[in-house]
């Protein structure tokens, strides 16, 4: 049975009739979703879920005490060594949900810090991951960084730099700067080609 990491901003605590309709999709497919606790987004989806009576669920929670469990779902508690609650903290629990997902849907809203964390860390496993972009209300599939860069090129740029620092990322994505011109480059070097084959 295939396995969909969903999360997203906690910004978020409302679901739109495109975001409610890919979630229709996974109850279709049978697919065992598997969701974190917090509010924002995981509450609005597991509260979908279980308005919609899916049973398929597991709900990831820190050690043994789960803040939402709308469903009454299985849960799985992640234990840590420090019970200092700050972003690593629960990002632990994220990471479990990553290696184990074959997929991620993440509904981000271009400033969370966690759901970026998670986009990048479901790339890094080389999983396919769907993103609902809340600023142009628009969803984007990603397979590669370079398509997570493409998202981060729409975004406000200070920001973007801000994630990347907090994140330590920027070893590991490139500036959208750097990507327009790489792609400039690129597609100069096609047109050369291009034209020197067709002499």
């Amino acid at each position: 049975m295939k396995k969909v990491f969903i999360g997203g901003s906690r910004r978020i605590s409302r679901l739109n009739k495109d975001i409610k309709s890919k979630l229709d999709q996974v109850i279709r497919k049978g697919y065992t979703v598997l969701i974190g606790d917090a509010n924002g987004t995981d509450k609005a989806v597991q509260s979908y879920l279980a308005s919609k009576n899916y049973a398929n669920v597991l709900v990831f929670c820190m050690a043994d005490r789960c803040r939402n469990n709308i469903g009454d779902w299985r849960t799985r508690g992640i234990e840590v060594s420090h019970n200092n609650r700050d972003f690593y903290y629960y990002a632990t629990k994220d990471l479990e949900m990553e290696k184990e997902a074959d997929y991620g849907f993440m509904i981000w809203d271009a400033k969370s810090k966690g759901t970026l964390n998670n986009i990048v860390n479901l790339l890094k496993e080389g999983k396919k991951t769907l993103i609902y972009f809340s600023p142009e209300k628009s969803f984007y599939t990603l397979d590669t960084f370079v398509d997570l860069v493409e998202i981060l090129a729409k975004c406000d740029p200070k920001s973007v730099e801000e994630l990347k620092e907090k994140l330590g990322l920027s070893q590991l994505l490139p500036l959208p700067d750097s990507l327009v011109e790489s792609t400039q480059l690129r597609l100069q070097l096609v047109a050369k080609d291009t034209e020197y084959h067709g002499h």
